[in-house]
């Protein structure tokens, strides 16, 4: 129940579960995949693990990305919870990777060379090669958009760009959702999460590049009064977690670039 709180509530972090295109080793960015069966185990899992910490999310917060959806709806499924109120929002979306969007990574490695892809992977302020605006691919096309001005859309971003484009959605959605609900939910992306992070944790540019977030693990803060973390945590297993983890990181070698 919604309630006036005097500090914020907690907050829930979930990175989506395995998509189709991560499995099949492409950059996926804004492009609409599902979740593969392994990331449709990973969400119901994460309600599961929700549930077992005596967490109840009273509202959730989500991507227009399809698989950010479907593990909000699946998480929220496993704890009978679909009721609540949902908030979608381009902001939340997953970093934009440009003309890379579709292509094989390992391909991608091959034709530029591996050091400039973990560039346009991994630094902080790089963007890959942009899309054109006429190539079927851009947002400007997908009517999920068409109400935002065409200048607002991205070509291509960098981790930088999606910090700026996710803050006017912190304080401007989820901020009072923390003050208005006891637990707030938010299901999105690595790299949205990561923005999200590098404003709570207060990192650095370096440390929030090397930031790998597992997907499926909920990451639980617990918020002082001036939404500075008091508190946080991954449920489940340490072991578990810590796999999911270096799975991720795994995919920023040579032959595994991640999304």
């Amino acid at each position: 129940m919604a309630t006036a709180n005097r500090k914020p509530g907690t907050l829930i972090l979930l990175r989506h579960g395995q998509s189709t295109w991560n499995l099949e080793n492409l950059f996926t960015g804004w492009h609409d995949v599902p979740l593969s069966e392994k990331g449709v185990a990973e969400a119901i899992d994460a309600g599961r693990l929700i549930r077992e910490a005596g967490l109840l999310p009273e509202v959730v917060h989500t991507s227009l990305l399809v698989r950010a959806i479907k593990t909000a709806n699946l998480t929220l499924g496993e704890l009978e919870l679909t009721w609540i109120p949902v908030r979608r929002s381009w902001r939340l979306n997953e970093r934009h990777y440009g003309a890379l969007q579709g292509l094989n990574k390992s391909q991608t490695s091959a034709r530029y060379g591996e050091a400039q892809v973990k560039v346009w992977r991994r630094s902080y302020d790089v963007r890959p090669p942009e899309l054109e605006r006429s190539d079927e691919r851009h947002p400007i096309h997908d009517r999920r958009y068409a109400s935002l001005p065409p200048e607002m859309l991205p070509s291509a971003e960098c981790l930088k760009d999606v910090v700026e484009r996710m803050l006017p959605y912190w304080y401007d959605a989820i901020v009072p959702d923390l003050l208005l609900y006891s637990c707030v939910l938010v299901s999105a992306h690595g790299n949205s999460l990561r923005a999200m992070v590098k404003h709570l944790d207060g990192l650095s540019e370096q440390q929030v590049v090397e930031l790998d977030i597992p997907t499926g693990a909920p990451r639980v803060y617990e918020l002082g009064a001036d939404f500075k973390p008091v508190a946080w945590r991954y449920l489940g297993d340490p072991a578990e977690i810590e796999q999911r983890a270096a799975a991720v990181r795994a995919q920023a070698g040579p032959e595994h670039l991640s999304s």
